[in-house]
């Protein structure tokens, strides 16, 4: 991206930003999500496919709430690349580990549009995957969604605003901020 935020900038977004979760909030959603996974995923040994760079967060939050066997890898794929609207996806990195005849379970922050979180689990049953499920910390609500109409497995929901914190980013800053915050005017 060229055109970087200044600090103050940077500040005065979030200082003007709306809070629509608390930390506690979250954990707490991640405890439901935790138990909902397990439930359908503890006999399936899968592959958890943390969505870079969004799910970052999410998935180091998640992933120790899981206590059952698995193994973690990423994929990097974005539409956004630093900006507040998304556009071509661009594919960063493929997984390391075969996709062939696993589980794999899709760690990402947000269900916005689903065309980025569509086109990861096309890839994945392309390569080999016998069943894909993905997991998002917070869905807007919409309408209608361009890709991917759900997750299977989702924490909190959130009114159509840009939204940023724990993963999230707004022109690649603030994915660090600890609870979930709206944009004010956008």
């Amino acid at each position: 991206m060229d055109n970087q935020l200044t600090l103050e900038e940077i500040q005065s977004v979030l200082a003007k930003a709306d809070q629509l979760y608390t930390e506690s909030e979250l954990s707490e959603s991640l405890d439901d999500m935790a138990t909902a996974i397990s439930m359908h995923l503890q006999d399936k040994h899968p592959l958890c496919l943390s969505v870079m760079m969004g799910g970052l967060i999410p998935t180091g939050q998640l992933i120790p709430r899981l206590n059952f066997p698995l193994e973690i890898d990423y994929i990097h794929a974005s539409r956004y690349q630093g900006a507040t609207s998304g556009n071509d996806l661009h594919w960063i990195k493929y997984p390391n580990i075969s996709l062939q005849d696993r589980t794999v379970l899709v760690i990402d922050d947000i269900l916005d549009e689903g065309l980025t979180l569509q086109a990861i689990k096309k890839y994945c049953i392309e390569v080999g995957a016998k069943e894909v499920f993905t997991a998002v910390l917070i869905e807007k609500k919409l309408e209608q969604r361009a890709g991917l109409q759900y997750a299977d497995f989702t924490g909190l929901s959130v009114p159509n605003r840009y939204v940023f914190g724990y993963g999230m980013d707004y022109q690649g800053q603030l994915r660090h901020v600890p609870g979930i915050y709206a944009v004010h005017g956008l």
